[in-house]
């Protein structure tokens, strides 16, 4: 009450009650006296310096006294107005539960860690983006489509508020290379080479490409390359043959040898013209090209688009400056208009370490070999490093590649540099996470990760390093240097965006994941199984009622379904915070469609409309869970707005073709019934409308994309006709083997073996043999087996003249 506020403890010196209880009512009148729950020491003092309820005239003093006699339970004067009174029952809050909190793998600690922002709900993300000089395959999907889930489900699940920044890498070695190829070999087109002078070019070139072929060791490198000269070979030989006969064909086999030999003759060409192409512009024109491919493809796949984007070449004097810093405090060296990055120095300062996610890797020399980049591993230029873990931050140009001003000379970026400065410039000295394919751990994000420390002076530039999974394709390794890979846009052509994303959702982002046929087919089935809950869930909810009539009473089966609708919400719950698992996340929503559609059918079964309400609550909250993992526009199963417009009128052609098929059946008048199959089964799927009878109970209207129904027409279609021919095929079988049957038995036990002259050459009276072809006697056992041969024929030849007989 107001003693802890208030001191009218004054009051107590007062010894006239009538004089005390003026100034308490007085004092009471401008103060709040219910602070509390419970009397303060003052207040039981001069509650009981009363000795009866104050007059009615003075209301705040009366009101204090009531409120301080009703909490003690009394009753201090023969007032009737307080007698009695109750008092309000203590409260105490429930204990409550800890629900799991969001923990992330972090590939700095290797293991599942807390997420906490750095700066309250916002998220700072970067991403490394593709290196454009080629189209991208799905081994990028793998990364760019799990990230996109994983930035979906922080930002709509646990609403986080994230900022992603992604690069764009265009200055690059392949990149350089393949501009360079590209621009050589169409030049070579170009100017038209006669037959003979493309037969020797390709023969030249051939001679390096099989000196490589013989020094390589890795098997799936070795493997690619001998398939390329084996399709050389084999369009050699037709144009040797064209060119020796002066045939009119050799221009034909001319251009089939440059397409199998192009890559061959690239090469070739680089390695003799290669230095004398100095033009910039040509080498933008190639990552300019597959870079529009790229958002092509993401756009196509539902991918969001980055919230910044940054190029490499947008953004060289961004890198010119981050590098001018790393070498101002201590962790770089310039040598022959190259810098380099001095991993000694790094690693022995006290708050830096070198290697923090693959320290095992760190010396590595084919990795930072292949870090460096084909054009950047020279006798020469591996001689300027101190130390073979050196790696280049900034590369002086040679000729016949792009450059840009420094300090340093003509030059340009260094590949893992670029990440840094550009994700610096945008998120600053520290970020959340840091995201990139798993082959990028090191050295590239462990080089990031040094001269970026060096650069903020720091040890905490990412917070959270989150690596994708390998894709295998039907459990071979992918790769685009070795050819083996399949584009996003041959994907797409077999399935769907969606299809796409239910498959990566039913795997763990951070392993690795095999797309193959079976795992396609898995999320096709997933899909279906999905949209047909949907479908049936729509129906179910357009059954007419009225505005009460949707509000059911419960009974013991929906009180089971709903227990484990909020106990699959809950496991739902739990895995999404245990590092974005999604493959159980799907496994639980998977449970929960197949225990409605056991409640669905039970309730049919009984003649018995689901529970509307329940039903709706499922189906939405299932939509949701879609939504944060694809932003999909609605339920699956066709645009909402349609199917209120036209939903009613399908309805009535339903009912109508109901009504028609019951006389129908009832007068059995076949061709009726017939046009009414043709009705469902082939007029209405070409307008995306299925019709599904069920022996009584109303005919099933589902709105379905009209592809989906054509193709499920087809394969029923298939299907029959399989089982038809199968049928077919069976009886022309058995009508063979009765043919046959026929046959044999009209052949007499006499001359069964007489035929066999290439076995037997002597017989008895009967048609048995007794001496083999070289007139030997038959032994015992050969006798003893065709004995028995003779004996069933013998039967079945009864057998036969026995139908004759009674047949005529």
């Amino acid at each position: 009450w107001a003693g802890s506020a208030f001191d009218y403890g004054f009051l107590l010196h007062t010894s006239e009650e009538a004089t005390a209880t003026v100034a308490l009512n007085e004092y009471l009148s401008s103060r709040s006296y219910l602070a509390g729950f419970s009397p303060s020491r003052v207040d039981q003092e001069v509650f009981e310096l009363l000795h009866r309820p104050p007059a009615p005239q003075h209301v705040h003093a009366l009101r204090w006294y009531r409120h301080i006699a009703a909490l003690q339970r009394e009753t201090p004067s023969p007032d009737s107005s307080i007698k009695g009174k109750r008092v309000q029952h203590p409260w105490a809050a429930p204990a409550g539960s800890n629900l799991p909190k969001l923990r992330l793998y972090n590939s700095l600690t290797r293991t599942k860690e807390l997420f906490v922002p750095q700066n309250g709900n916002k998220v700072s993300w970067y991403c490394c983006g593709p290196t454009v000089y080629d189209a991208s395959h799905m081994g990028h999907a793998r990364s760019y489509i799990s990230f996109d889930i994983l930035r979906r489900i922080l930002m709509n699940y646990f609403q986080y508020d994230v900022f992603y920044c992604m690069n764009i890498t265009d200055i690059d070695d392949k990149i350089i290379r393949r501009a360079r190829q590209n621009y050589l070999l169409e030049q070579y087109r170009e100017k038209k080479p006669a037959a003979a002078q493309v037969l020797q070019d390709v023969l030249s070139a051939r001679g390096p490409f099989q000196a490589k072929l013989a020094e390589t060791t890795d098997p799936d490198k070795k493997q690619m390359l001998e398939r390329l000269d084996s399709a050389v070979a084999a369009a050699l030989g037709p144009l040797q043959g064209a060119v020796e006969s002066k045939a009119g064909e050799a221009d034909i086999q001319r251009l089939v040898l440059l397409e199998k030999a192009k890559d061959l003759l690239s090469d070739w060409l680089d390695a003799q013209f290669g230095s004398q192409v100095t033009e910039n512009s040509i080498f933008s024109l190639l990552p300019k090209f597959w870079e529009g491919e790229y958002h092509n493809d993401m756009d196509a796949l539902n991918v969001l688009p980055p919230d910044v984007l940054t190029r490499v070449s947008e953004y060289c004097p961004e890198i010119v400056d981050f590098v001018k810093k790393i070498l101002d405090n201590g962790f770089g060296y310039e040598s022959n208009g190259s810098v380099y990055f001095d991993t000694a120095k790094f690693a022995t300062s006290q708050k830096h370490l070198y290697g923090k996610l693959v320290p095992e890797a760190v010396g590595d020399m084919k990795a930072l070999q292949e870090g460096e980049g084909d054009l950047s591993v020279s006798a020469d230029q591996l001689s300027e490093k101190r130390s073979q873990n050196d790696f280049a931050l900034w590369k002086a140009s040679k000729p016949g590649e792009p450059s840009w001003d420094s300090p340093w000379g003509k030059g340009r970026p260094g590949w893992h540099i670029e990440c840094s400065a550009m994700a610096g410039s945008i998120l600053g000295e520290s970020m959340d996470i840091h995201g990139g394919g798993f082959d990028l751990r090191f050295p590239h994000h462990d080089n990031e990760l040094a001269q970026s420390e060096a650069y903020f002076e720091n040890d905490h530039w990412v917070r959270y390093f989150l690596h994708t999974g390998h894709l295998t394709i039907a459990g071979c390794k992918m790769s685009k240097s070795l050819k083996n890979f399949i584009t996003i846009k041959d994907a797409l052509a077999k399935n769907t965006a969606r299809q796409l994303r239910l498959a990566f959702l039913m795997h763990s982002w951070k392993d690795t994941l095999d797309y193959s046929s079976n795992t396609m087919e898995s999320a096709v089935h997933y899909e279906k199984f999905l949209n047909e809950f949907f479908l049936n869930v729509k129906d179910i909810l357009r059954a007419p009622c009225d505005i009460t009539g949707q509000f059911e009473k419960w009974e013991a089966a929906e009180m089971e379904l709903n227990e484990s609708f909020y106990e699959r919400k809950a496991a739902v719950h739990a895995a999404l915070c245990d590092n974005v698992d999604t493959r159980s996340t799907m496994e639980e929503m998977r449970a929960l469609v197949t225990q409605s559609n056991t409640y669905i059918a039970s309730r049919k079964s009984s003649k018995l409309q689901p529970n509307r309400m329940l039903m709706k609550s499922i189906a939405l909250y299932l939509t949701d869970m879609l939504k944060v993992r694809e932003s999909l526009c609605s339920i699956p199963g066709g645009c909402l707005q349609m199917e209120t417009t036209v939903m009613p009128y399908l309805k009535v052609l339903s009912d109508f073709r109901e009504s028609v098929r019951k006389i129908a059946r009832e007068q059995n008048v076949t061709e009726v019934l017939q046009l009414c199959d043709v009705v469902r089964n082939d007029t209405l799927p070409e307008l995306g409308v299925r019709l599904e009878d069920h022996e009584g109970l109303p005919t099933v209207v589902k709105l379905v994309d009209k592809e989906t129904l054509l193709r499920e027409r087809n394969e029923k279609k298939k299907m029959e006709d399989e089982k038809k021919n199968k049928k077919e095929e069976a009886a022309k079988k058995k009508q063979e083997q009765e043919l046959a049957k026929l046959a044999k038995m009209k052949i007499s036990p006499c001359d069964m073996f007489r035929s066999e002259t290439d076995k037997y050459s002597s017989f008895d009276e009967t048609g048995f043999p007794t001496h083999d072809v070289e007139g030997k006697d038959l032994s015992k056992g050969q006798t003893k087996k065709l004995r028995k041969l003779h004996e069933a024929q013998e039967k079945l030849h009864q057998e036969y003249l026995q139908t004759n007989q009674n047949g005529c």
